[in-house]
């Protein structure tokens, strides 16, 4: 019986304790703030930012790979010959 009031006991504290870390984590915050408070709008401008900047990196990659790709297809490709002057 004391091990299954031992058991309750953890189940009761331990699943609201890691919701809340796990919350917490997710955003980002440290583990023992408010998970409910809204975010600041200093907050929210600095993942929007973070975002903007990921997504301006995936981008330049993707151009820069076609370009790359695209460099490798002309190299290999035969000249085409001219006609020879007039």
């Amino acid at each position: 019986m004391k091990r299954l009031k031992g058991m309750i006991f953890g189940l009761v504290i331990g699943i609201p304790l890691g919701i809340w870390f796990g919350f917490n984590m997710g955003q980002d915050r440290p583990l023992l703030s408010n998970p409910f408070i809204e975010p600041t709008f200093q907050e929210s401008i600095k993942k929007t930012s973070e975002n903007l900047i990921e997504k301006g990196g995936e981008v330049l990659e993707k151009s820069g790979q076609a370009l790359r790709n695209k460099t490798q297809e002309d190299e290999f490709e035969p000249p085409t010959p001219q006609p020879p002057p007039q």
